[in-house]
């Protein structure tokens, strides 16, 4: 039998030394980006708020951004799928333009008036800048995919400000009902950097309370199992909705520069059609009134189609803060009928839809405890395994794989892409 050595719990310390030098640089990197994005952000939405104007030359803007990433943003427009696609089977560097094309596209889409997010542009700035470490290194290819799982991690984190929820979404991603613990130490560091030196550029993140939270009781349980149900199909709908966009816009129109211009021409007159501007944009002030008053049942549907319209035609962004936006709302919506707070129910469904719709339930456990405090955890915990479940084999990002099934009559589909498995069905239905 083999002796161990006396003082192998210290075998770990030059790997963990490495790491912490590399994942720091890579938290320096994503949060740098992360910060100026988020700079960026609130100028132009303050901008375009004031000049409402600007809202009409929404489709020559997405003209601009299809043409651009047509001739320039080809080997890169797969985005976050993109680095997916590299951490599980590593090929080749992730090109640089992705940090400055998706930065500047997504910029662009919220200052003409699209319906996106924050965290697809961050996940791919930290992915790809992380990744530039990889030559000059001389990283092998086990050693590539911690650093984009750690980029992604800085990513995330630093711009919704929760490092621990940044952390597990780096490896949580990657495939369903599996994780890979190898990346846990270089993620925590990423997270952790990132978000502080987001923190250190002067950059405030929106604060969101729940100022009561009754004890769990049976009934309590249930309200929260119903609402988690409804938080999990609204999110596979959003999933679903948004991929059946793109793929209706790449059959029907041809030349893809004109796919955003379409779609900027539909939300330009939706917005005259409605007469608001509250589902465009971040939405940050709806969502922190959900949390505050009940607001017009609606909400959340105008956000749908929204969004979907802006992703599914080719502008640039996430999906994270739509679906926070979709989940307040609908959360709020919801406590007209299930007898828990307006607050609690918002804050649920914040966290809970984008648990469902990207299959994350526990970096969304670990997002609503850092959000909002350790006093509703095991309702949010409860609203987003719940989600989790009720989604199906469905989610945002198309290249996550079913690492383990949701369902023991489907373990024949482990292994597979979401990508592959959407083929395979509607190949069966038609």
């Amino acid at each position: 039998m083999k002796s161990h050595h006396p003082l192998e719990q210290f075998d770990p310390l030059p790997q963990v030394i490495k790491w912490l030098v590399i994942s720091s640089v890579i938290g320096v990197l994503s949060g740098t980006a992360s910060a100026a994005f988020l700079a960026s952000l609130e100028f132009v939405t303050d901008w375009r708020e004031s000049h409402l104007w600007i809202i009409a030359f929404l489709p020559v803007a997405g003209f601009i951004i299809g043409w651009v990433y047509l001739h320039l943003g080809k080997n890169v427009e797969a985005g976050n799928n993109l680095l997916i696609d590299e951490i599980h089977d590593p090929k080749s560097t992730v090109p640089l333009r992705m940090t400055p094309l998706i930065f500047v596209s997504s910029v662009a889409t919220h200052f003409f008036g699209g319906s996106a997010g924050r965290e697809g542009t961050a996940i791919q700035m930290g992915g790809s800048l992380a990744d530039q470490l990889s030559a000059p290194l001389k990283l092998s290819p086990e050693d590539r995919r911690i650093v984009l799982m750690a980029g992604i991690s800085g990513g995330f984190a630093s711009v919704f400000g929760v490092p621990l929820a940044g952390t597990v979404f780096g490896f949580e991603v990657l495939a369903i009902g599996r994780l890979r613990y190898d990346a846990i130490f270089p993620c925590l560091v990423a997270a952790i950097v990132g978000h502080e030196v987001t923190l250190a550029w002067g950059i405030q993140h929106a604060v969101y309370l729940i100022p009561a939270v009754p004890l769990m009781t049976a009934s309590g349980l249930l309200c929260s199992v119903v609402a988690g149900i409804s938080f999990g199909v609204v999110g596979m709908l959003f999933a679903e909705v948004t991929h059946r966009v793109k793929e209706i816009c790449g059959r029907l129109i041809e030349y893809p520069p004109f796919r955003p211009m379409g779609g900027g021409i539909l939300i330009t007159a939706l917005v005259w059609l409605t007469g608001t501007t509250k589902y465009i944009g971040l939405g940050i002030p709806t969502m922190m009134n959900a949390f505050l008053q009940p607001l017009p049942v609606w909400d959340f549907a105008g956000k749908f189609v929204m969004t979907v319209l802006t992703l599914g035609s080719g502008f640039k962004g996430g999906e994270v803060t739509p679906l926070f936006y979709i989940g307040a709302t609908l959360g709020n919506a919801l406590s007209r009928i299930l007898p828990l707070p307006l607050p609690l129910l918002a804050g649920m469904g914040f966290v809970a839809v984008f648990a469902g719709a990207a299959n994350t339930p526990l970096a969304c456990t670990l997002m609503g405890i850092e959000l909002f405090g350790a006093g509703p955890a095991v309702y949010v915990g409860v609203a987003c395994v719940v989600s989790y479940l009720f989604s199906g084999h469905a989610g945002i990002y198309h290249s996550q794989r079913v690492g383990s099934s949701k369902h023991a009559h489907r373990r024949h589909e482990e292994g597979l892409t979401l990508r592959s498995l959407r083929s395979a069905r509607r190949g069966e239905k038609e």
